[in-house]
């Protein structure tokens, strides 16, 4: 499922209700998390995002985001855990164990089969058909991939370890696993099998990775004699695989020089078809998901067959024998059977299905010339000239001269930037050491002279004479001053005083009933307005321009005519990946009137 890249639809981070309904379903998920477990996993005073993202393929996927790692995904209503997590809990699915060489093609993409599983003396795991489990090494217990049995442990017995085993969904290494930190699997020694070999019998170490290194061996050897090793059907799956794969590419340089010796003889109407037939086909499969569906013709031509144009060459609909997109998608629906085209209002036609499982829109190959626009389409789209990563903004607190005398122990003296965290270690430090936590109810903290003079208002000194821990937090991080850390990838941070500036979205009137969009603020997230304003110009289709910001030195205000509050929050979350909290406006977008 996270093989090819995936788009991140929002990033938001996660309510308080829904916290508690994540750890329900989290628990309900894997009964055998304890209570700390699970409150280590899903903390409640850290920051815990949940990250709407749409696959390759168009399902609709949830991520639940920790300290950058991704922890759970949610799939049609199914919590699955990442290798992140189960590195932290290696129990938490039944696991079952393979070779090395084995686990390199399950990262690649494929399934296990049954004949690459080893089967430990105390048998196969116990699961049913569609029950979640992973894989792992032999000799490490770290899990390296997540997935469902494609059938029960009898069923497996029952067919002679013949078949897929396990379905595979996520991967060490795959694009989920590089969403977080990118960290490899621990060392974790599976010590029950240690000294076992395949079938229960008692070996020595060294003839353990001796087995394992013949098995490896045998694995990516050439299949001479089959069914000598437990691997047989699997490599010889690949290998096939990949003399198609061969063959496939020799085809196609075949026909690629074919192709270009026939140029010259074919008419310049019969190429022309031919490259509206290739950027058609180009961008169904690597433009167009599902979750677009209905596209509008137009928007379709405009925003992905053009971009899918090969670099020297020139779509131009008028000089092929079709003369109108609306014959040429006809005969695409009529001959190819690749599309359904309808008219959803009068005179406003739409591309309502695709057949993803059409033979030619399967086997058609992505032309090699055009794959750097998949990576970045914002160089197709006019959606900047490099691809835009966001930067990593993190709060932090200065030391302020009313608070000093609580951080004197630790030497942070007036001025001292410090983390979150820092702040309520050195908090917790300092209550601790001077015994200041109730001895009836460790929940409060008594105020002594000095959290008297630093963290109480005048009025308050005779009412208060204790705290809970988290007003002691809030109110020290509340008379300390805020700042904030801006990382930029490939720069050095900037640290500042106060709040960042968010991207700030307005609409305002321009005569009668003429309304435009303004965007300021840019520059702050380096988001280069020239280059957000074409954006948005072609994805709309009205005029923008840059103005000058009276006062405001080496900033510009995007100007774009209408309500477009929608689009601009759509390219600012989807595209360039600014987190909600840093855009201010976006409640102001139009909304849309009840269907009749």
């Amino acid at each position: 499922m996270f093989s090819k890249p995936f788009r991140v639809k929002s990033n938001t981070v996660i309510k308080g209700s829904d916290r508690r309904k994540l750890k329900a379903d989290i628990s309900a998920s894997f009964p055998s998390l304890s209570a700390d477990e699970l409150s280590e996993l899903v903390p409640n005073k850290e920051e815990l995002n949940v990250v709407k993202v749409y696959a390759h393929k168009g399902d609709s996927v949830t991520l639940y985001v920790l300290h950058k790692n991704p922890l759970f995904f949610e799939v049609e209503k199914r919590l699955y855990p990442t290798v992140y997590v189960l590195w932290r809990y290696p129990a938490l699915l039944p696991t079952f164990k393979t070779w090395s060489p084995v686990l390199q093609k399950l990262i690649g993409g494929a399934d296990l089969m049954l004949p690459g599983v080893v089967v430990p003396s105390s048998g196969l795991p116990h699961v049913k058909l569609g029950d979640c489990c992973a894989v792992a090494s032999v000799n490490n217990l770290a899990p390296v991939a997540v997935g469902t049995a494609a059938l029960s442990r009898e069923d497996m017995h029952g067919s002679g370890m013949k078949g897929r085993g396990v379905c595979v969904i996520h991967t060490y290494m795959d694009n989920l696993w590089a969403f977080g930190d990118k960290s490899g699997p621990p060392s974790l020694p599976d010590t029950e099998s240690k000294g076992q070999g395949q079938n229960g019998e008692e070996c020595t170490f060294e003839e353990e990775e001796e087995e394992e290194e013949e098995e490896g061996e045998k694995c990516l050897e050439e299949e001479e004699n089959p069914g000598e090793s437990v691997t047989d059907q699997i490599c010889s799956g690949t290998e096939e695989l990949n003399l198609a794969e061969q063959e496939e590419e020799k085809g196609e340089k075949v026909n690629e020089e074919e192709e270009e010796n026939h140029d010259d003889q074919r008419t310049p109407q019969e190429i022309m078809d031919a490259l509206l037939v290739q950027c058609f086909l180009h961008a169904l499969k690597s433009k167009v998901k599902k979750s677009d569906l209905p596209l509008l013709t137009s928007t379709f031509l405009r925003n992905h067959m053009f971009s899918c144009c090969p670099r020297g060459k020139q779509l131009d609909i008028k000089k092929s024998s079709y003369k109108k997109l609306s014959k040429f998608l006809q005969a695409m629906q009529q001959q190819h059977k690749l599309v359904r085209v309808k008219e959803l209002s009068k005179g406003v036609e739409s591309i309502v299905e695709v057949d993803w499982k059409n033979p030619e829109l399967r086997f058609f190959r992505v032309p090699v010339e055009t794959d750097e626009g998949e990576a970045a389409p914002a160089q197709h789209e006019g959606e900047g000239e490099t691809l835009y990563r966001p930067p990593e903004i993190t709060t932090l607190y200065s030391v302020s001269a009313r608070l000093e005398p609580l951080f004197l122990d630790v030497n942070k003296r007036k001025g001292t930037i410090l983390q979150p965290a820092e702040v309520r270690g050195f908090i917790t430090e300092y209550v601790k050491k001077n015994e200041l936590v109730d001895e009836i109810n460790q929940n409060y903290v008594t105020i002594n002279p000095i959290l008297c003079d630093c963290l109480l208002e005048r009025s308050e000194y005779q009412e208060i004479e204790s705290l809970k821990w988290d007003d002691l937090f809030s109110r020290t991080m509340g008379r300390m001053q805020e700042c904030y850390e801006v990382v930029f990838p490939g720069q050095r941070p900037i640290v500042k005083k106060g709040h960042i500036e968010p991207i700030d979205i307005s609409v305002a009137s321009r005569g009668a009933n003429k309304k435009v969009t303004l965007i300021k603020n840019l520059e702050v997230y380096q988001l280069d307005p020239a280059a957000v304003a074409t954006a948005l110009q072609r994805r709309v289709q009205a005029s923008s321009v840059l103005q000058p910001i009276p006062g405001a030195k080496d900033k510009v205000l995007v100007q774009i005519q209408g309500n477009q509050i929608h689009k601009v929050g759509s390219l600012l979350l989807d595209h360039y990946q600014i987190p909600r909290k840093y855009i201010q406006g976006l409640d102001n977008a139009v909304k849309g009137g009840k269907k009749k």
